[in-house]
């Protein structure tokens, strides 16, 4: 691996490492905060998944993560939101291809070859990371829009895997919404039937484990109504007795404004099951 970025951050390390993924079979970029507590101690392991037209760079430049999770002694994992390079397909839309990756494993061609960050989030970074940092097997996710999504469908996938899990206006539903619906029927086909296992709402009905769920949203999202549908998530968590904390915040819109003024207590209930 390679590092190409290093900066001291409350008393510990952010830095930008590079590394070759078999799984998406390209170069992927990684941002590793390393808290003070890591300098001796192995730590646990928060991971944050990003948005639309997002790097490894929007958190860790703009969410103000790193003061929250030295507060606790967590490493935080910010990888690339999906497979980049010469010979990766793309797409000149901004929300499929290069940057869309909605974490999931794709099925069909062309994306297939390179397009399974479901399985590079949940498998081969986290044997990545812990095997090179002093991570241990404690881990959470978290994570905003298309990321949302992805840590909520991650975590209700693989229950046990997962302390806690979080979310900043996550798409619930994308099968009712047309940011996933495109995504899905290029990534996925026309099978409606199998979106439902990337699906949050779908997912809640059969989950085998009630892990609580933390989510926001601003009540000025210009995205909430059309492509969000929080009243869906909320409907599918009472219909399944599934704990949901659901709450809608005062003027706030869909930008790392409102990520970064909530980051704190995002950061507070991961610390609270990690440290457990």
């Amino acid at each position: 691996m390679e590092r190409l970025e290093h900066h001291a951050s409350f008393g510990g390390w952010q830095s930008v490492y590079r590394h070759h993924s078999a799984v998406l079979n390209c170069a992927m970029n990684v941002g590793i905060y390393l808290p003070p507590q890591a300098s001796n101690q192995r730590c646990p392991v928060l991971y944050w998944l990003s948005g639309l037209t997002c790097t490894e760079q929007n958190a860790i430049t703009k969410a103000g993560l790193q003061q929250h999770a030295a507060k606790y002694g967590l490493i935080v994992v910010a990888p690339d939101t999906s497979p980049r390079g010469e010979g990766i397909v793309d797409s000149e839309d901004y929300d499929l291809g290069m940057g869309a990756s909605f974490y999931l494993n794709a099925t069909q061609p062309p994306w297939a070859a390179h397009y399974r960050m479901y399985d590079y989030v949940v498998q081969e970074l986290p044997t990545w990371v812990e095997n090179n940092f002093p991570a241990t097997n404690a881990r959470s996710i978290f994570g905003h829009s298309m990321g949302g999504h992805g840590a909520l469908v991650i975590a209700l996938r693989n229950p046990g895997r997962y302390r806690s899990v979080s979310a900043f206006a996550p798409v619930v539903a994308p099968s009712k919404v047309p940011w996933g619906q495109k995504a899905f029927q290029a990534y996925l086909g026309d099978d409606q039937l199998s979106w439902q296992p990337w699906d949050t709402c779908a997912l809640i009905q059969s989950a085998p484990e009630r892990l609580p769920l933390l989510v926001d949203y601003g009540d000025a999202d210009q995205f909430l109504t059309t492509q969000l549908r929080p009243e869906l998530l909320q409907a599918a968590c009472e219909a399944a007795n599934h704990p949901l904390t659901l709450r809608l915040q005062p003027g706030y819109d869909h930008s790392y404004y409102f990520i970064s003024s909530l980051m704190g207590e995002h950061i507070d209930w991961h610390g609270a099951a990690l440290l457990d």
